[in-house]
């Protein structure tokens, strides 16, 4: 008995070790984090003094009520006073929360106010919120001209339509803790340089959200909103869309890398020959071989979340592909006007403006010949004439 004793005060005691050290690592998630800018910071003080400011209210006040109720209980013989109103008081208790509120409006609207200048900006990138996918355009600076298509990445996605068939400990092992977090094009910016932010939604509100960046922003479609970030630091910072935009509103994750500044004129110089190579690629025609296997990788980024790795669909919301007249149709104009153009009325989106000549050329192609249908091949010259 005595061993047995041991055994379990033991298998207490790493319990309650165990327990004391994730209260201790989950701590820092009870609080908002420092961030990675000067807004970031300057919004965890303001949080920081006004916290302690309701927690010495809240000691005054309370220990106030609980000392007169001890103090002044009816078994101690204590007797009410009688008495109706007194100046002094009312003076006080009115007079105090003023100054109290005055001294937390002044930093905090010199926060409000800083965070709200995106005037002397060294660049500009207009973000656009689509279900379920965000598109950064730059504007102007060194990557004036570059535009990118930032959707979850296209193992992260096959991963999460795969549902229950993988184990959470499966996932873990695979991807980390930035599961359902990564994106396949993320937004790059360089350190050290204030960039000014230009956001608005093409179809429903989203919400742009960084924590690292101290700040998030309504993306609304007809609407154009104004934010700015400096990023002091290299390095990886994570979001998502913080508004409720569409059934796959969990899958729409944001990353921003922020690069030394000869990091930074180094991806411009690779993007803009990706988009050089792009454009020559166009003009080029393309065998159906080609064009099916690119197409597979555009498919599964853009179009398998709706329509379904098998095409199959979610009919009636999402029709299915596999089999569809569209799809097998000798006149491939009606399936080409559709990814182009949208459906208006439904979640069907309009990739004209997301996709290039070639990857929607490739994307129709593929849908033209998978899943057992035949309807015959799409070229990026086909797309051009289109527009």
């Amino acid at each position: 008995m005595r061993v047995r004793g041991s055994v379990a005060g033991t298998g207490l005691s790493a319990v309650l070790a165990l327990a004391a050290g994730s209260a201790l690592a989950d701590w820092s998630l009870l609080n908002m984090r420092d961030g990675v800018t000067s807004t970031s910071r300057a919004v965890h003080d303001l949080h920081m003094i006004i916290l302690w400011v309701c927690v010495v209210i809240g000691i005054v006040v309370f220990g106030a009520m609980i000392y007169a109720m001890l103090r002044h209980r009816k078994s101690k013989g204590a007797v009410a006073a009688q008495f109706h109103e007194s100046t002094a008081m009312e003076v006080i208790w009115t007079i105090i929360p003023i100054v109290i509120l005055v001294s937390m409006a002044i930093p905090a609207t010199k926060t409000l106010l800083a965070m709200e200048d995106t005037s002397k900006a060294d660049m500009s990138i207009k973000i656009t919120g689509i279900q379920w996918k965000w598109k950064y355009d730059y504007i102007d600076g060194e990557a004036a001209g570059i535009s990118l298509i930032s959707s979850l990445h296209p193992d992260h996605n096959a991963a999460r339509l795969r549902g229950a068939s993988g184990s959470v400990e499966n996932l873990r092992e695979q991807f980390g803790d930035t599961y359902l977090r990564e994106v396949d094009n993320p937004l790059v910016i360089p350190t050290g340089q204030k960039v000014r932010f230009l956001l608005t939604g093409a179809d429903v509100i989203h919400s742009w959200w960084v924590p690292d960046l101290g700040w998030k922003k309504d993306a609304i479609p007809g609407f154009v909103n104004e934010s700015w970030t400096r990023v002091d630091k290299p390095g990886v910072y994570r979001g998502k869309c913080a508004e409720l935009c569409g059934k796959d509103h969990g899958f729409m994750p944001i990353v921003v890398v922020a690069m030394a500044p000869d990091d930074y004129k180094a991806w411009v110089v690779r993007q803009k020959a990706h988009v050089a190579q792009a454009a020559a690629a166009a003009d080029r025609v393309w065998s159906k071989e080609d064009l099916i296997a690119r197409g597979q990788d555009v498919y599964r980024t853009n179009c398998a979340a709706c329509h379904q790795p098998n095409g199959q669909g979610l009919p009636p919301a999402f029709p299915a592909l596999a089999g569809s007249p569209i799809s097998n149709g000798s006149d491939a104009s009606q399936h080409v006007e559709a990814v182009m153009s949208g459906r208006p009325g439904t979640a069907m989106a309009a990739y004209k403006g997301l996709l290039n000549d070639v990857d929607l050329a490739a994307v129709i192609t593929y849908e033209r010949n998978a899943w057992g249908n035949s309807g015959g091949v799409v070229q990026p010259a086909e797309i051009k004439a289109a527009r």
